[in-house]
């Protein structure tokens, strides 16, 4: 069973038609993990989860950048990179 798959088994109730519930469960399952644990988690994913994951950080990275600039307008309160990095 991937993380992803024990994640979701774990918080299914908790997840409602509004990703905000997926936002704040990932953010607090990341600020419990250690580095060396989150690079285990990768080392475990396939080849295409691997890039899957890169594609969909590098996308919100330059969102965020581009609300900085103000090249697009913020729709939705960004989480701070704090949380992110």
């Amino acid at each position: 069973m991937s993380f992803v798959d024990e994640v979701y088994s774990l918080y299914r109730d908790q997840l409602n038609d509004d990703e905000d519930d997926a936002v704040a469960i990932v953010l607090s399952i990341l600020e419990e993990q250690s580095r060396e644990h989150v690079l285990k988690l990768i080392e475990q994913m396939s080849d295409d989860e691997v890039v899957q994951m890169m594609g969909v950080y590098l996308v919100e990275m330059l969102k965020m950048k581009m609300i900085q600039d103000g090249k697009i307008p913020p729709f939705r309160a960004v989480p701070s990179s704090s949380h992110i990095h």
